[in-house]
């Protein structure tokens, strides 16, 4: 039996973590946080009951310690930490939260040297150098949930890594890849959030139309697997088929190729290094496929992926700085207060107004300083709470 502490359990990963453990008899989900989702968190409790259950705010914790006084509840950004460290021994954290705030308790797990199967992109985009030196440290796994890493992970397999020419991390291109830059002037938010193949989260989703969504990959794949970002390549795939591959110096390349379902990428990082059958994931039809396409990645198209590249090859600060913009400028444009390009605009200016202060030590209270700084001038700058 394997104890799980699940981070997230109410978004999109977390809700696909949950089947996969609801049709398993080898996981015990011991603790859970679910934002402000309450509807959610009933229902889960219901079914699961864990022991630890954390919310963001003090209201709804005390509204549910009501409803289930044999249950802990805590809340906010600490109850995050005691979800992800909840319990003695063995365990495994699913970090499945978005954004920053994913940090601080990947840290904490690890520090309790506990596996942590890890879909916060955030945690090492923004410390990656910190968490990897960590994971080291304690002698902690860390699994990646994305379906591009996952793939990656899968491909490596093969061979040595000292023999690795690159990692080819292929991109769907998202909800507006058939835009040019004239039209995404106007688009709207519902258009951006109708990606093709995924299904996902709102800010994933907006990620993906940016391209800034595969620049944290780029840069998380640099830290998962110690590569450098010249060997770390990105291509257009827009059927999302192939979800990443590796090409090794004699020229082959393996690939890791199914239909577009993060079910397989949770389900393989809890059973790796096993392949589970679940009737939920769909086997490819070779016959039936119609096409498989690819094209080269055009930085002009999508400026976001290349500014991650030179956030990332120039390290210190400034990956946080890019997360930390693109996060409070996705925010504003799904409040309706910016436009779709005002996205890059402020990550642009935000990275530009660091980059002559990127000597600072990179610490975790170092790193959600910068977080805070950069989110509190967004937002002040556009007047919005």
């Amino acid at each position: 039996m394997k104890n799980i502490c699940l981070l997230g359990a109410s978004g999109s990963i977390g809700q696909q973590t949950i089947n996969i453990i609801r049709n398993s008899k080898e996981y015990s989900l011991k603790a859970i946080s679910v934002g402000h989702n309450i509807e959610a968190a009933i229902a889960i409790i219901t079914e699961f009951r864990p022991e630890f259950v954390s919310v963001a705010c003090q209201k709804d914790k005390e509204y549910l310690q009501t409803k289930f006084p044999k249950i802990t509840f805590a809340c906010g950004e600490q109850g995050l930490i005691d979800v992800a460290t909840y319990g003695e021994g063995e365990g495994l954290l699913i970090n499945a939260v978005v954004g920053m705030i994913g940090l601080a308790p990947t840290i904490a797990a690890i520090m309790k040297k506990r596996d942590v199967l890890l879909a916060n992109k955030e945690t090492l985009v923004a410390g990656g150098e910190l968490v990897m030196a960590l994971a080291k440290q304690y002698e902690v796994n860390i699994f990646p949930i994305d379906s591009e890493h996952s793939a990656i992970y899968q491909c490596l397999l093969s061979g040595k890594r000292e023999d690795v020419a690159n990692l080819i991390i292929t991109a769907s291109g998202g909800a507006l890849r058939d835009k040019t830059r004239e039209e995404l002037a106007t688009v709207s938010l519902e258009e951006t959030l109708k990606h093709p193949n995924w299904s996902m989260g709102k800010k994933i989703t907006i990620d993906s139309a940016t391209m800034v969504n595969k620049g944290l990959e780029v840069i998380e794949a640099h830290h998962l697997f110690s590569m450098p970002y010249e060997k770390i390549k990105t291509i257009l795939h827009p059927e999302s088929i192939i979800h990443s591959m590796v090409e090794y110096n004699d020229g082959s390349i393996i690939a890791q190729m199914s239909y577009p379902n993060m079910m397989l990428p949770i389900q393989y990082a809890l059973t790796h290094p096993h392949h589970i059958k679940n009737e939920a994931i769909k086997m490819l039809d070779f016959i039936n496929m119609k096409n498989l396409s690819f094209q080269a990645m055009d930085f002009s198209r999508f400026p976001m992926l290349e500014l991650a590249y030179q956030v990332g090859k120039s390290g210190g600060i400034l990956p946080t700085v890019y997360n930390a913009a693109n996060e409070a400028a996705v925010d504003l444009f799904m409040r309706k207060k910016i436009s779709f390009l005002d996205i890059e605009k402020i990550i642009f200016e935000m990275v530009k107004q660091y980059q002559t202060n990127n000597k600072i030590a990179i610490t975790l209270n170092a790193i959600l300083q910068i977080d805070r700084d950069v989110k509190k001038f967004i937002y002040e700058t556009y007047e919005v709470c």
